[in-house]
């Protein structure tokens, strides 16, 4: 935008979006909600080193997620249904070290920028599975029978 003389303008936090301009403290539900880039893979089953605390990641997602769409089945119910399911908060956004550089909580509370495929700059829930950023084409749907044996669902980074 110019202003008269062709010199730039400064844009003002109401043309600003919302996660450029508020802490994660400050966000509405809606807002909060919305940061969500649909990536699925805080809903991946996770193993935990009881000797050094280290998070590894499996491929075995919640049985509440639907893995085409990369969300949750009963969001609304998720507690009653998977009691160890969490509801993340600012807080736990900077605590949690398993929590993907590309997840938006963690990318706002670090203050940096969306990527170019998360929907609220794409303006489409399609660009984070184009990406390859989700967990579309890898995940497999928990069983009691693979929870059992989780370790075999390992994801082996190189």
């Amino acid at each position: 935008m110019q202003i008269g003389n062709n010199s730039p303008s400064v844009p003002t936090a109401a043309e600003e979006p919302f996660w450029r301009v508020k802490k994660l403290e400050d966000m509405s539900r809606e807002e909060w909600e919305s940061l969500c880039d649909g990536c699925g893979r805080c809903c991946m089953l996770k193993l935990e080193d009881e000797d050094t605390n280290e998070i590894y990641l499996t491929r075995l997602a919640c049985r509440l997620l639907d893995i085409g769409k990369c969300r949750c089945r009963d969001y609304e119910n998720r507690h009653r249904r998977v009691p160890d399911c969490l509801s993340l908060d600012a807080a736990m956004v900077r605590e949690l070290t398993w929590l993907p550089e590309t997840c938006a909580y963690r990318v706002v509370s670090e203050g940096r920028e969306l990527a170019w495929w998360h929907p609220l700059v794409s303006g489409s829930p399609e660009t984070v599975h184009e990406a390859g950023v989700s967990v579309r084409d890898w995940a497999m749907p928990e069983t009691d029978e693979r929870a059992e044996e989780l370790h075999k669902y390992l994801v082996v980074e190189d």
